[in-house]
């Protein structure tokens, strides 16, 4: 007996799968498919566009140009350690030795530049010598010994903060020359100059990820660690590789925020390694490895701070940063985590 059926609507289509003598019938539909899919890719950016919205309608005082010029100075020491946890995150690891590093630089800049110019570029290249060395530390015990990279940057984070503490003896000191000083608080035009360095490095290292064979070993590296070494790939080297970036840039950043605070911190840059993980992770990384880029975490960054100015601007108490903080990071996983078994 033939069985006639309706026509295909336009958001439908019909398959049929043969087993032996028995045949089935399944519909899928496209539109939810195609729904996810625009979640998956541009999700993040229309959250961006709604909190911007809403930051506006809580206080019209969000959009004064003061305040989004110092929303973007905020944005942009918090984006630059975060392209080098995005490299970490993206092998698999995870870096919280960010911000004592950070905190490291700032003080050694501050105590070694004495205020002075020409003294700024050879400080600053012995500050990313530092940030390079604490890298390095970290991802020759992470391959060569085969160390949680939880427990080892965090043991390097508490080494770095003890030299730092022995070298100040706690007090803050020093002072800022003003060409390091227009790095942190100065701008070009409506834009902060720390912002200009911070897009200009994430199209950098986007294009690194997403166009050149270093950045295809990193995802790949991710995905199946294995199964990247036995097709010839220099596991350890390329791990070690975005440790060490990620040195570089919390040592990067830590000049910056010299530059905004004007005199060496110890506590420069605190929590940053666990904003860092947020915006990371808010911008679509996934913590396991092998999925997201430097792009995700630029829209996650510019999220994490407008919220934490909403509280600010909402007249609410600073710990309710914290509070907000964690739940948009338990809402983060949750919500690809859903996409991701979904697919």
């Amino acid at each position: 007996m033939r069985h006639s059926f309706p026509p295909l609507r336009e958001e439908e289509y019909r398959y049929r799968k043969s087993w032996g003598n028995r045949r089935t019938m399944k519909t899928v539909s496209v539109a939810p498919v195609a729904w996810r899919e625009f979640v998956k890719n541009y999700g993040i950016a229309v959250v961006l566009v709604v909190l911007f919205i809403a930051a506006g309608i809580i206080s019209p005082i969000f959009y004064r140009s003061a305040n989004i010029f110092n929303v973007l100075q905020q944005a942009s020491a918090l984006g630059i350690v975060s392209i080098g946890q995005t490299l970490v995150i993206l092998v698999g690891g995870i870096d919280l030795s960010i911000a004592s590093v950070m905190a490291t630089s700032c003080v050694f800049a501050a105590a070694l530049m004495k205020g002075q110019n020409h003294l700024v570029l050879p400080v600053a290249l012995f500050c990313l010598g530092i940030g390079a060395l604490a890298g390095f530390i970290n991802g020759v015990i992470v391959t060569r010994r085969n160390a949680p990279p939880f427990i080892v940057t965090l043991g390097t984070a508490l080494i770095f903060q003890g030299i730092r503490f022995v070298y100040t003896k706690g007090a803050p000191f020093g002072s800022i020359p003003p060409m390091v000083r227009f790095l942190g608080r100065g701008g070009m035009g409506f834009l902060p100059a720390s912002v200009i360095i911070f897009l200009l490095l994430a199209g950098i290292f986007a294009l690194i990820l997403r166009k050149t064979a270093y950045g295809r070993k990193i995802y790949a590296i991710g995905v199946n660690r294995r199964a990247s070494l036995l097709s010839g790939i220099g596991v350890p080297n390329i791990i070690l590789s975005t440790y060490i970036l990620s040195g570089l840039f919390s040592a990067f950043g830590g000049l910056v925020l010299a530059g905004y605070l004007g005199f060496g911190d110890n506590w420069a840059g605190r929590g940053y390694e666990l904003d860092s993980i947020a915006a990371v992770v808010v911008g679509g990384t996934s913590l396991a490895g092998g999925q997201g880029g430097v792009g995700g975490t630029v829209v996650g960054v510019l999220i994490m701070t407008i919220v934490f100015n909403m509280v600010l601007l909402a007249g609410l108490p600073y710990q309710f940063q914290q509070i907000v903080k964690g739940m948009i990071i338990a809402a983060s996983v949750a919500f690809y985590s859903y996409l991701g078994r979904e697919d």
